[in-house]
């Protein structure tokens, strides 16, 4: 079968022997995949990255330890568990020492023609929810976990920083939920995607309203966001990190123990809230979607990611 491979800093296309189906585990044939600012920093040497990427898809079920899922359009959840362990046992799966994770930790990824998964991490699609926005359920499902780490209060004032494919989708969440919710970031035309409140900041002369909210998301993919959050941020705040960056994070501890600032990294989430604010058609998602490319053409398609103003690229088998 087809797959984007990358190794050493460099994404190529190899032929490699369709995946064995486990006991246990479901064969998928892939329909959509998208490409993630997780990729990219994966190209870029995160995790010491080296096999074939992709975590974002929709497929259908080839073959499957419950037969009745054979036939079926899928979404799945991305971490491979043990499922014995205190972690597994109390429901966070997602944080078990020995999990996998398809494609970024011990697992091959979506960016192929054929990829496995646990039966367990399936979920069946409905008609009403199209591939085009079931390939975004991974990052929606990222973008409500913070709803599952954070109490907001009804208005709470937030601001989000950053103006790329997550950080849309976290505003867009947060909005839903009923926060008070600013969008930050340099590109006019994505700002200009969302019918909220939005700040265009200069990258040449940067003014950021001090102490203005009480939490804020970072989620500009880059390591100086972090110091714009503790700006933002009132005394007592509250910063998000969504952020992932192959690089060091530079950072004013000084201003965290002083304004007694918590902060909370955040990860990938639980599908099930994800494929709940798909089928309520809330989320604006055509408007992300920049270019589909087929696998043959990945090299191609990671360039075009990389680019600046671009947002979601797909991929097609």
């Amino acid at each position: 079968m087809l797959a984007a491979h990358i190794a050493s800093g460099a994404i190529s296309l190899i032929e490699t022997p369709r995946p064995r189906l486990r006991k246990g585990f479901s064969l998928l044939r892939l329909r959509l995949a998208g490409i993630c600012n997780t990729d990219i920093e994966l190209l870029r040497g995160y995790y010491g990255f080296a096999g074939i990427p992709g975590h974002e898809f929709v497929a259908d079920v080839v073959a499957s330890s419950d037969p009745n899922l054979t036939g079926k359009r899928v979404v799945g959840e991305i971490n491979l568990a043990c499922g014995h362990c205190a972690d597994c046992r109390s429901g966070f799966g997602r944080h078990c020492l020995k999990r996998t994770v398809l494609g970024i930790l011990g697992h091959p990824g979506a960016f192929a023609e054929y990829l496995t998964l646990p039966t367990a991490n399936l979920f069946p699609l409905p008609h009403s929810i199209p591939d085009e926005h079931a390939v975004f359920t991974e990052p929606i499902a990222a973008a409500c976990e913070i709803l599952d780490q954070v109490r907001f209060p009804r208005g709470a004032r937030v601001a989000v920083l950053g103006d790329g494919k997550l950080g849309l989708l976290i505003a867009q969440v947060l909005h839903i939920h009923g926060c008070d919710t600013t969008l930050l970031g340099r590109n006019a035309s994505k700002l200009a995607l969302l019918p909220l409140p939005t700040r265009l900041l200069d990258r040449h002369q940067p003014s950021l309203p001090a102490a203005a909210f009480t939490h804020v998301v970072d989620a500009t993919g880059s390591a100086e966001g972090l110091q714009s959050a503790l700006t933002l941020v009132r005394p007592r705040g509250t910063i998000i990190l969504k952020s992932t960056v192959n690089d060091r994070f530079p950072i004013d501890m000084a201003r965290v123990i002083v304004n007694e600032i918590s902060l909370i990294g955040s990860r990938c989430g639980r599908f099930a809230p994800a494929l709940r604010l798909l089928r309520s058609r809330r989320l604006i998602l055509n408007p992300m979607i920049h270019a589909q490319y087929p696998l043959a053409r990945a090299p191609e398609a990671f360039a075009h990611a990389q680019s600046p103003r671009v947002l979601k690229v797909l991929l097609t088998p």
